[in-house]
Parts: structure tokens; C-alpha cells; sequence
């Protein structure tokens, strides 16, 4: 197979694996630009790995005047800014000793030693500087085609060196798997067999890996599963699966927000580490649920992004379908302006005006919006 676009074709890509190449030394795209390119996903950032060992990077670097950055010389790792964009360049490594996410490693200049330490097969695929893909250990390639998400090796095996690649797995599947394949079902069991170490994970690593599960194009099967093995309950206890595939099925080609996701789901959130805007939204969005308003109110006091999100949601939730009009009533909240101001009221002052210009707006929007200033002041 081989592999084009202009993330390979760019000339910062090349300079980068000529010069890797010109000094003798293996160099190829590695990960997830061979594998978003091979399925005709966008490649966002471009990794190589070679045999090349990071003080030769650094020096063939400063030779031909590239900026050199040595953002991980232990893990074998040297960034390369070239023409202002950033390369992660990684020298081959095999696993001499693995302890939970943080392994001995050796350096090495066998490729096939470097994909075996990879999570999944369809990650463990490179690519030389004229796209010629590369399967080091054979069925990468295949499994990609088929869009099926398998371990390398032996699962359990891959999950006790980091137990953060129990969620990859079910996000991976989420984002390229086949859903009508269904998982694999030695790694489900791996997983269901690892699910406590799940406790061990920080809530940044669990946060991150949540956000992209659920943003992708249908999380639902994924979620499902990560649920009957137990892995859902370590991340969020009390979380429900029931309305997050008929939300899926409402938003139809809206782009997927997670948050929305989130919501629908419940159970504490305690272990993963939202901001403060999304601990704020969610909030919003779960109280918006309790209450129930109109979708015109949910408009105006929101906006409707927002709102949105509710309306969906709740549909979700109750199993209703949405009404017929819902997103007209939402911009026609969103857009609605109080009539009222504080000046219209200059002989109250303090609490009592803020108190007086707070009853006022509740009268307009009880009157969906159509009470004018003269009828709210008179």
C-alpha cells in the first residue's frame, strides 16, 4: 500500500526524513498519520521513528540549522521544528522492563522491536518518505482495512503496562472500528479482567480519554460494552447508558458535542478532571433537566448552543421526540432582548432594583417574551 497527501508531500516532512535518510539511517511516519491517512481521515500531526539515536538526531539537526528541542531524551524523543512546524523524532526502542505506564527501554534498530511495544495493531504501521507502508509484524494492515481495534501481542499483557489503553481501546473502536463487527472479544475480556486498574489513572488521563470517546461519530456500542465489562463504573459511578444511543439518533448530522453526551449519561464526574467552563455547562445542563423550561426560555437565558444541548437531552432522556419547531424557539429566545433597563427604574437602588428588575423580566418571559416596556412599567 501507498500512501499520498500534503501531509506527507510537505516539504518540512521531507527535510526531516531526508535528513534522516541521507546519514544512513532508517527513518518512516509512524502511528496515527499512517493510519488516518490509510483511511482517509485527516492527519493532524505527523510522529517518525528511527533508527537514528537522539544525540544523532540533535546533531544532524543543528547541522542543517534546525531547531533541536529535547522534549523527551530518556524515552528517546527529540522535537524537530522545521519551517515552523514541530516533529516528534523517536528512536526505535524495545521494552526491557515494564512497570505500570512507565517502561525500561533500550534503544534499538530493529522496527519490527519498535512496533511490538505499541498499543494496537493498527498504530504499529509506518510509512517511508514515499509512502510506502510498512507492516512490521504483519496483520496491521488488515486489521486496519477491516477497521478492527486489536491489541499487539497479547492483550493482557499490553493493558498491564497501562491500564489507560482499557478506555483507548473502546474509544479506538469508537473512532475506527467497524460497529457492525462488534469488539474484540479477547481484549473485552482483558479489559473486564483489568477494570480495577483503572483506579490507579489520574483524572486528567481519564478526562482526556473521555472526551474523545464520546465526540466521536457514534460512541454508543463502545460505551455500551466499556458498561457490561465494568470499566464505565470506574469512571463514572452511577452512570446510565439507556439514552445515550437514542441521542446519538436525534442529533442526526449535528456535530457531536461531548458534554451533551456527558450530561445524558450522569453519575459523578469526580474522576475526571473537567474545567471549569464544562464543570459550569454541565451543571446548566443538568439543572436545565431537573426544571424542565421551555425551549424559548432555555434560548434566552443560555443561549443556544447551549440549549440546544438541553432540548436534545431531554428528548433523549424521556424518549419523546422532539418538537416540531424546537430550534426556531431556541434562536427566538436567544435573540430576545428585555425591554427593561435599570435606568427606567431610577427610584429604586441597591437590592431592591436588582430584586424589581428581576420580577420584571420573569413577567416577560411568562409572556413569551411579547410584553413591551410600557406593559411591564405601567
Amino acid at each position: 500500500m501507498k500512501l499520498s497527501g500534503a501531509w506527507l508531500d510537505n516539504p518540512a516532512t521531507q527535510t526531516v526524513l531526508g535528513l534522516l535518510g541521507q546519514a544512513g539511517h532508517q527513518a518512516y511516519v509512524v502511528g496515527g498519520c499512517v493510519r488516518n491517512a490509510a483511511l482517509g481521515v485527516d492527519v493532524t500531526d505527523v510522529d517518525i521513528a528511527t533508527s537514528a539515536r537522539p544525540e544523532q538526531v540533535m546533531e544532524l539537526a543543528g547541522a542543517a540549522g534546525l531547531r533541536a528541542v529535547p522534549t523527551g531524551l530518556p524515552h528517546g524523543t527529540v522535537t524537530l521544528v522545521c519551517d515552523g512546524q514541530g516533529f516528534e523524532v523517536t528512536t526505535f526502542r524495545r521494552d526491557v522492563e515494564t512497570h505500570g505506564r512507565h517502561a525500561t527501554i533500550a534503544f534499538s534498530d530493529d522496527v519490527a522491536e519498535d512496533a511490538s511495544r505499541r498499543d494496537f495493531t493498527m498504530n504499529a504501521l509506518y510509512a517511508d518518505a514515499l509512502g510506502h507502508v510498512i507492516d512490521p509484524l504483519g496483520g496491521g494492515l488488515a486489521d486496519l482495512h477491516a477497521r478492527r481495534v486489536r491489541f499487539v501481542g497479547t492483550a493482557a499483557h499490553r493493558i498491564h503496562e497501562d491500564y489507560l489503553r482499557i478506555l483507548r481501546f473502546f474509544r479506538f473502536h469508537a473512532q475506527y472500528g467497524d460497529p457492525a463487527r462488534g469488539l474484540d472479544a479477547d481484549a473485552l475480556a482483558a479489559c473486564a479482567d483489568g477494570v480495577g486498574g483503572i483506579d490507579q489513572l489520574s483524572a486528567e488521563r481519564l478526562g482526556a480519554e473521555m472526551r474523545k470517546l464520546l465526540a466521536a461519530p457514534d460512541p454508543a456500542p463502545a460505551v455500551a460494552a466499556m458498561a457490561q465489562c465494568g470499566a464505565l463504573a470506574r469512571v463514572l459511578p452511577g452512570a446510565d447508558i439507556t439514552a445515550l444511543a437514542p441521542l446519538v439518533h436525534l442529533e442526526g448530522p449535528a456535530p457531536p458535542r461531548w458534554l451533551r453526551r456527558l450530561a445524558v449519561l450522569g453519575g459523578a464526574t469526580d474522576r475526571l478532571r473537567l474545567t471549569r467552563a464544562e464543570t459550569r455547562d454541565l451543571t446548566r445542563i443538568r439543572a436545565a433537566l431537573a426544571e424542565n423550561p421551555r425551549a424559548a426560555e432555555l434560548g434566552y437565558r443560555l443561549g443556544a448552543e447551549l440549549a440546544g444541548d438541553i432540548c436534545l437531552a431531554r428528548a433523549a432522556l424521556l424518549g419523546h421526540p422532539l418538537p416540531e419547531g424546537w430550534q426556531a424557539e431556541i434562536t427566538r429566545g436567544a435573540e430576545a432582548r428585555f425591554p427593561v433597563r435599570a435606568r427606567d427604574l431610577p427610584h429604586l437602588h441597591g437590592p431592591e432594583l436588582g430584586a424589581a428588575l428581576k420580577a420584571l423580566e420573569a413577567r416577560w418571559i411568562a409572556s413569551d417574551f411579547r410584553a413591551s416596556r410600557a406593559t411591564l412599567l405601567g
